[in-house]
Order: C-alpha cells, then structure tokens, then sequence
C-alpha cells in the first residue's frame, strides 16, 4: 500500500473515530490520531516550504466544508480583498494538499453533495411538487410564449 493510500486509509479512520467516539477513550483516540496528521503537516512544511495556493468552490456548503478541513489541521483560510466568496487561499505545502487535504475533501464533499441533493429533492417533492425531474429538452421554443 503506498504512503498516500496509507495516510488516506488513516484519516478514514480518524473520521469515523471522531463521528462514533462515544467513551472518552474513544475521543482521546481520536484527538491523538488528528494530532500525528497535524505533526506530518508540519514535518512537510519543514521539506516542502508552503506555498500559497488557490482554490475555487462550486458553492457555499464545498466551502464550508474545506474551510472547516483547513482549520482542523492548524492551516489559516483566507480570501484576498475583491476575491470572489467561491475562492479561498492557502499558504501549505503542496505535498500536504495532493496527499491529505484534497483527496480528503473530495471524499467528504462527495457525500455531502449527495447528501445535500437527498434531501433537497425529498423536501421539494414532498412540500412542492412531486415531480422533480429536469425540464425538458426541446429543439425550438415552444408556441405561445
């Protein structure tokens, strides 16, 4: 298994720690996994000097989402003046975001997304209308309008 599938394996972990840690050994477990992730980032950060990156988000929840990530390893978000909402800087070593922080918020955005989506279509479907599909595809406007 390689590192980065290795590291990724571990942060599932960590998650899942984190989302069931109902004992207070289970937490400690969790808060000491998350602390070894903060020490590898910081050991890239001494071989791999950070750099400032940019990253462009769909809509509010991805952003939410990577904020959130961001903060949770010690990396400080920021926007630069007339930047738009979508965008949110780095200052992070590229090392750490190809292997722990991207792959990681893809894999948590994925089901969030889906998530999202979920529950949207079941509130409209529910409150306003039963049909949710997409509009329909026509070659030409139709009459009357």
């Amino acid at each position: 298994m390689s590192g980065e599938a290795q590291l990724r394996e571990k942060l599932r972990k960590i998650e899942a720690l984190f989302a069931g840690a109902g004992t207070i050994g289970e937490r400690i477990a969790a808060e000491a996994a998350l602390e070894r992730v903060r020490a590898r980032l910081a050991e890239l950060e001494r071989r791999d000097t950070p750099i400032e990156m940019q990253f462009s988000l769909p809509d509010q929840w991805s952003r939410r989402l990577f904020l959130a990530l961001c903060r949770r390893y010690g990396l400080t978000p920021y926007r630069l003046y007339r930047q738009r909402l979508t965008t949110v800087m780095l200052r992070v070593p590229k090392g750490f975001v190809d292997q722990v922080l991207w792959p990681e918020f893809q894999e948590l955005n994925k089901a969030l997304t889906q998530y999202l989506n979920e529950v949207t279509t079941r509130v409209i479907r529910d409150e306003v209308h039963g049909d949710t599909s997409e509009a329909a595809e026509v070659t030409q406007a139709l009459p009357g309008g």
